[in-house]
């Protein structure tokens, strides 16, 4: 989605977007500051998601499949947050389940499109908060940047490049730890 305002004027369309080019917009810009910063404080505020069944043996059992793995060197449990104009939200430990950079994730997941220092094979690191919950508020559900995977195990198969070895480890394990594993990811 682009939306223009004061402080990003111009739509983000790539020269090969054509249709993002033709596109109508609401007008320049099409947010006031005012509108900006009810949106910026807002989206700022929104609770985390929470997690369920964390006291679950399989669930409690998939945390620790999670960092055997090695999901949890790029999915970073938690992280620390900075200085912030909002006070409450400045110093705070959160549960994101990601370290928000780049991974080269190999040849089956590149588009060969490279977007600004990205490679056409990088991709952030998707938060992982949430996941859980998206087959009961999404009518059809898909996961990875392109909702190419249909489940959570579909995903972990097409991990490849920086994240080849947590998805090998995934496949060489038991049938009963890769469902533990799953059962955490619903949990989150």
């Amino acid at each position: 989605m682009s939306i223009t305002s004061p402080l990003f004027p111009d739509e983000n369309c790539s020269p090969e977007q054509t249709a993002c080019r033709r596109a109508p917009d609401g007008g320049k810009p099409e947010l006031s500051a005012a509108q900006l910063a009810d949106i910026t404080f807002y989206i700022a505020h929104l609770a985390p998601p929470p997690r369920r069944d964390t006291e679950q043996p399989a669930v409690v059992r998939g945390n620790a499949r999670f960092a055997e793995f090695g999901c949890a060197v790029c999915h970073r449990p938690t992280l620390q947050s900075g200085a912030s104009r909002f006070r409450l939200l400045a110093g705070r430990s959160f549960a994101p389940y990601t370290d928000l950079l780049l991974h080269d994730m190999g040849h089956g997941l590149a588009d060969g499109r490279p977007d600004h220092a990205a490679s056409g094979s990088q991709w952030r690191t998707a938060p992982l908060w949430g996941i859980g919950v998206l087959a009961a508020i999404n009518e059809q559900v898909g996961y990875l940047h392109d909702g190419r995977a249909r489940n959570f195990e579909e995903a972990i198969l097409w991990h490849g490049g920086e994240a080849a070895v947590a998805q090998r480890r995934y496949r060489a394990a038991s049938a009963d730890a890769r469902a533990e594993l799953l059962a955490f990811l619903q949990s989150l």
